[in-house]
This record gives structure tokens, C-alpha cells and sequence, in this order.
């Protein structure tokens, strides 16, 4: 059943994505700044050092998971799945950088809310997206249905 109800939202946002490329990047990357946005603020409002790793860890394991989706369709060009891999790559160095895998030293816990602030400028730099912006509403779209 879940396999069915997605592949009719894939066909729903194929069937959008002319007239949704036709919108402006700015519009695809504000959504996007919004989703991270959110993520900053919820870190800020965690009380604890493991609540605000938690959401992190979340935010992070969402956004892998989105792109891990994207990547999957048929109607996404090589091109796109370079870029997404890309971008995937650099959202796992910032989860190892959190916790400390891969010979990266664990944020420390009263740096947490700064790791955010940093997470959110690098991930809302353009030239960090180097995907279309077809890709990156879909993204936003499998996000806002987690």
C-alpha cells in the first residue's frame, strides 16, 4: 500500500514538475530554508545536550532519507543523482562530525546550539545545492511527509 501511495504522488509531482520548474530557485530554496530553519530552532529550544543531538541526529537521518528517495526515481537524470550524492555526502560528514565517527572529534555539548548555526549557513550556501530545483522541491515535498 505504501509503495502504491507513493507512486502516485511521484506521478502527481511529475505531472507538476513543469509548471513548478517554471517557478523561481528562490522559491524551491526558501522552502529549504525554512525546513532547516526549524531544525535550528528546535536545537535552540532543547533543554538538554541529548535532546539536542537527537533532533540533529533526526534532521540529518530525515534529509539522507529524502535524498535516498529522490534518488531512486526513474525521472531524475544522472546529472541530479551526482549532485544529490554529493550533497548526501556532505550531510553524513556533518552527522560523523557530531558524533564523532569517521576521525572526526564529537561536538562538544556546549557548542551544539553553534554546530546548528553552522549546519544551517553551510547547508543554505547555493553553491553547497547542486542540484535543479525540481530536485530539490521533491526533497522538501518527501521531507514535509515524514
Amino acid at each position: 500500500m505504501k509503495k502504491f501511495i507513493f507512486s502516485v504522488l511521484t506521478l502527481a509531482l511529475v505531472g507538476l514538475a513543469s509548471p513548478l520548474s517554471a517557478q523561481k530557485a528562490g522559491d524551491a530554496e526558501s522552502m529549504f530554508k525554512k525546513h532547516i530553519n526549524k531544525m535550528v530552532e528546535s536545537v535552540e529550544k532543547a533543554e538538554t545536550p541529548d535532546s539536542k543531538r537527537e533532533i540533529l541526529n533526526d534532521s540529518f537521518d530525515d534529509l539522507i532519507g529524502a535524498i535516498e528517495k529522490v534518488e531512486g526515481m526513474r525521472a531524475v537524470s544522472e546529472t541530479e543523482k551526482q549532485g544529490l550524492q554529493v550533497f548526501k555526502e556532505d550531510i553524513q560528514n556533518k552527522k560523523d562530525e557530531l558524533n564523532g565517527n569517521n576521525g572526526f572529534s564529537a561536538v562538544p555539548n556546549n557548542s551544539l546550539n553553534n554546530f546548528a548555526d553552522y549546519v544551517q549557513q553551510d547547508l543554505e550556501q547555493a553553491d553547497t545545492v547542486t542540484i535543479g530545483v525540481t530536485t530539490l522541491l521533491l526533497i522538501i515535498i518527501i521531507l514535509l511527509l515524514l
